[in-house]
């Protein structure tokens, strides 16, 4: 874990309310794994007080890149920077996506809803280079929704995309055009992120294809590391179902373990 105040924002862009952010930070980028996160530092003034969790969307010797959607008032700050301008994060964070030599020549289906898709480039990538055949599953509710899909085509990464308004790729919600490949072809693991209701009907799905599954749960945090409790998921573990810190103990954990809400 790195603390970096003097991180420097390189470039930003944005599709309407969605934005990519490349960030000098050498440190942070060297030590970074997929699915791991950064507390950033969205303002100088005590308001709005707390950091915001950014999933890293992919990372290098000079830095990261973070993609994310405004959704509130720290986001909606952050997207406001401008090139040049100083950051001040701390990561990486948290525990990624299981990523290995030994899964050369295997299958993954990544499957990313909205701003979900942030840490699944950085982990389509990463599993590219050890061998491994990737799909990406990309979901929106309409074509805005999906700004990143030309990134995912000329990285030369597979991609099948859905809206649920039928705007683009696959007329649907994106868990149904998994569940038509599942029935062609069945992966060897799948990776997901996107909001829970989606990552619930996942779930299902590769229980009933008889696929692992690792899921990267999101959540409000008021610290990153553990302290604050603040972040909490019923998760089942060796002593039985109880709450576990999402920042600590995940963000991502084995499909199986997660205990969705009714």
């Amino acid at each position: 874990m790195t603390i970096d105040r003097n991180a420097r924002l390189r470039d930003i862009r944005n599709w309407g309310d969605y934005f990519h952010l490349t960030i000098d930070t050498p440190d942070v980028g060297r030590e970074a794994r997929p699915g791991q996160f950064v507390m950033v530092k969205v303002g100088d003034g005590p308001i709005p007080l707390l950091r915001r969790p950014l999933s890293i969307h992919d990372a290098g010797k000079d830095g990261i890149e973070l993609f994310f959607k405004v959704s509130g008032q720290g986001t909606e700050i952050l997207s406001r920077k401008k090139p040049g301008d100083s950051l001040d994060l701390i990561g990486p964070l948290g525990k990624g996506f299981t990523v290995s030599d030994a899964m050369k020549g295997k299958r993954a289906h990544l499957v990313g809803g909205g701003r979900g898709i942030a840490p699944l480039f950085f982990l389509a990538r990463e599993l590219g280079a050890r061998g491994v055949r990737t799909a990406v599953f990309y979901g929106g509710r309409r074509l805005a929704d999906i700004p990143l899909r030309d990134k995912f085509d000329k990285a030369g990464i597979e991609l099948l995309c859905s809206t649920d308004d039928g705007s683009f790729g696959f007329a649907g919600l994106v868990t149904e055009l998994v569940g038509r490949e599942l029935a062609k072809t069945k992966p060897d693991i799948i990776h997901a992120c996107g909001p829970d209701a989606m990552m619930k009907a996942l779930a299902a799905l590769a229980a009933k294809h008889g696929v692992p599954a690792e899921f990267s749960l999101e959540s409000i945090m008021g610290c990153g590391i553990g302290a604050c409790w603040g972040c909490v998921h019923r998760i089942r573990n060796e002593s039985g179902d109880g709450w576990t810190k999402i920042c600590e103990e995940g963000p991502v954990f084995p499909g199986e373990r997660i205990l969705w809400p009714e």
